[in-house]
């Protein structure tokens, strides 16, 4: 767990993009250590390369979207969160659109696609972010906040109004069996009202019942149902894990979510970076089988929050 990891070669995967409705192609390569997770956009020239980073995210209406020199990146959060859950810090990921496929609407289809390449160790350390003191952010009734913790775990609450995700929470110690057992199968989810919406405004085109769970105002209007019970609120933690991944290394500490999103779940990581006092950056030196801190210095000349679109 204290070494780098990367694919052990590359593996491609096609599906329609969440908003567009078109077809996606998507190449996932492996990529040196401290390289991290870097978006290539195959279908433009110049500056076409896009790091999964906190201070490239560009919007959160709907999804992580990243920003770099003219080049966006939507929908990010499921093959992060996929990354994340496997331990894969290193990889290239190119695609000939705007945005990630959807697949799914999960992040199990990715875990396979990692499964499938499998990984490989790299001779560098991990980096690993500690949280000291508790930093927190909310907006009306929504919250998001970090705590310390002697490992990654995460509470989160869900809270609809709607009888069947009226209030939901679960809670977890993060661990690679436990994300692919529990939790990276679970779908994202919509209202059917709010989805005929989105599709009148040129938005969520290729949302459909294959890659979501839809709602009406009283049942799931999937045939087959849910995959878990408490799958809704599971989604909502597969969501947190891929956009907490924007730090760049794992956390050791406690997120707490209440009713929070992507947008909520950003504003949180950029407070944490410039809350200097609530955090330390640790590293695991093989050679010598030391826990040592590390300069933080990739967290300096963060852009403030009113920055985000």
């Amino acid at each position: 767990m204290y070494l780098q990891r990367t694919i052990k070669r590359e593996i491609r995967c096609h599906s329609v993009g969440l908003h567009s409705g078109r077809k996606v192609n998507m190449t996932l390569k492996p990529a040196d250590a401290d390289e991290g997770i870097v978006f290539v956009r195959k279908d433009l020239s110049g500056d076409n390369k896009v790091k999964a980073d906190i201070r490239n995210v560009s919007d959160t209406t709907l999804a992580t979207t990243l920003g770099l020199n003219g080049a966006r990146v939507a929908t990010v959060e499921h093959l992060l969160s996929a990354f994340r859950g496997v331990g894969v810090d290193n990889a290239t990921v190119e695609i000939d659109s705007f945005e990630v496929p959807i697949m799914d609407g999960s992040a199990l289809p990715f875990v396979n696609l990692l499964k499938a390449c499998g990984t490989k160790v790299q001779n560098r350390g991990r980096r690993f972010l500690v949280i000291k003191k508790e930093v927190a952010v909310s907006d009306g009734d929504a919250e998001a906040r970090f705590v310390p913790s002697p490992d990654f775990r995460i509470t989160y609450r869900i809270g609809y109004d709607h009888p069947l995700i009226s209030d939901h929470t679960y809670h977890m110690v993060f661990s690679h069996v436990a994300y692919e057992e529990d939790i990276c199968a679970a779908r994202t989810f919509g209202f059917l009202r709010d989805v005929e919406y989105l599709q009148a405004k040129g938005l969520a085109l290729g949302g459909s019942l294959n890659n979501a769970v839809v709602l009406d105002d009283e049942k799931i209007i999937n045939k087959e149902g849910l995959r878990f019970p408490d799958e809704f609120v599971k989604h909502k933690v597969l969501d947190a894990i891929g956009d907490l991944f924007l730090l760049g290394m794992p956390i050791v500490g406690h997120f707490i979510g209440n009713k929070s999103g992507h947008r909520l779940n950003n504003a949180l990581l950029r407070k944490l970076i410039d809350s200097r006092d609530a955090w330390k950056i640790i590293s695991h030196f093989e050679r010598d089988n030391r826990i040592n801190d590390v300069e933080g210095s990739s967290f300096h000349n963060i852009p403030p929050l009113s920055n985000l679109a």
